[in-house]
């Protein structure tokens, strides 16, 4: 029953936080709440036993999001300015998404304490051993097209965001190989002063 209750709670934060993604107006807002969802769905991961997918959802796409976010911003040259005015504007719903988070955690922890007819993994289990077997014998093909979209993905960010400085010089290779000590250095013959 705990569970289901947990489930449930987490499902419903899961839709509103992603609902709010889409809607909010203000881009430090969204990223906020796409953290609150990718949280919560690590969440549902550790209620679903899956302790892997739920530290790779964290560190990978938490972490991942905030890169997103700066990418963001240098690409859109936003006034950083204006971003550090707005901290104590934003920090209230910042308190409010990390406690949310607190509490997901917390309930996690006390599923132990409450929950009913838990059943035991048998010994030597790894459940990062069965989703890699899983993953690489019934889903080799869409894996393998996942790796290719994310290589295009980084190919074109980094193309995006490439820029020509005019004020830098570029060194031509091919032209230095060229060169010749005679053509760079010339002997000049200075005829010496003689004082009168």
């Amino acid at each position: 029953m705990y569970e289901a209750i947990v489930f449930y709670a987490f499902g419903a934060i899961l839709v509103v936080s992603g609902a709010l993604v889409v809607t909010a107006r203000n881009p430090v807002h969204g990223v906020l709440f796409l953290v609150l969802s990718f949280f919560t769905a690590a969440a549902i991961w550790l209620l679903l036993r899956a302790e892997f997918l739920a530290i790779a959802l964290v560190v990978v796409y938490v972490g991942a999001v905030m890169v997103l976010f700066l990418f963001v911003v240098m690409m859109l040259d936003i006034n950083l300015e204006r971003v550090r005015q707005g901290f104590w504007r934003n920090l209230p719903l910042a308190a409010v998404v990390g406690g949310i988070m607190v509490a997901e955690m917390v309930a996690i922890l006390l599923r132990a304490r409450f929950a009913e007819n838990v059943q035991p993994l048998p010994p030597g289990y790894s459940n990062t051993k069965a989703i890699g077997r899983v993953l690489y014998t019934d889903y080799a093909y869409a894996f393998e097209i996942a790796a290719v979209l994310l290589l295009v993905a980084i190919v074109s960010a980094i193309a995006l965001t490439l820029r020509k400085r005019k004020d830098t010089r570029a060194q031509d290779v091919s032209e230095q190989l060229r060169a010749r000590p005679a053509e760079r250095v010339r002997l000049v013959s200075i005829p010496a002063e003689r004082d009168s």
